[in-house]
């Protein structure tokens, strides 16, 4: 198993959004994301940590290799200040436990700059069933399902919340 570790995302890592914009790694969020879009996600997660408004990071294996992405954001739910998470691996990184590791990282990040929210909240897709396993490995709640606009198509997601306040 990889101990995976958590750094800043940078400008480099346009290509890990890059190498994460399949079919099917995209299967659960209604479809890839066009080349301009992957830039403009870049930039806004770099400018959304400079602002305050969020931490995304890189997921680096054993031999600092990018595996993958997670971050978290504010935002506003059930009508109440909260962080979202979100995250990928790499279809290649997959099955390595690096996923679990790294949103236990997040966790713990989210605990220290969590600026007075409480709830870290998660939406993977109802379809998504290694995303709902590591909401539910990772000690989140479900608290329902929601559907919303996405990408242009209609998705129902599971809301998952974990108290941040709480006790590990």
């Amino acid at each position: 198993m990889d101990t995976p570790t958590l750094r800043r995302w940078s400008a480099d890592d346009l290509d890990l959004l890059r190498s994460a914009n399949t079919v099917d790694m995209t299967a659960h969020l209604n479809g890839a994301e066009t080349e301009q879009q992957l830039i403009e996600r870049n930039a806004r997660y770099l400018r959304l940590w400079d602002e305050g408004e969020a931490r995304m990071f890189a997921i680096e294996d054993e031999a600092s290799s990018a595996v993958g992405g997670i971050g978290f954001w504010k935002t506003e739910w059930r009508d109440a200040p909260a962080l979202e998470a979100g995250w990928f691996v790499v279809s290649e990184a997959q099955g390595r436990g690096i996923a679990s590791r790294a949103l236990l990282l997040l966790i713990d990040d989210a605990r220290t700059h969590r600026d007075g929210r409480r709830m870290l909240t998660a939406f993977p897709s109802q379809s998504n069933a290694g995303s709902n396993a590591l909401c539910r490995r990772s000690g989140f709640t479900l608290a329902g399902t929601l559907t919303e606009t996405f990408r242009g198509a209609e998705l129902t997601v599971n809301e998952w919340v974990l108290d941040l306040e709480a006790s590990r």
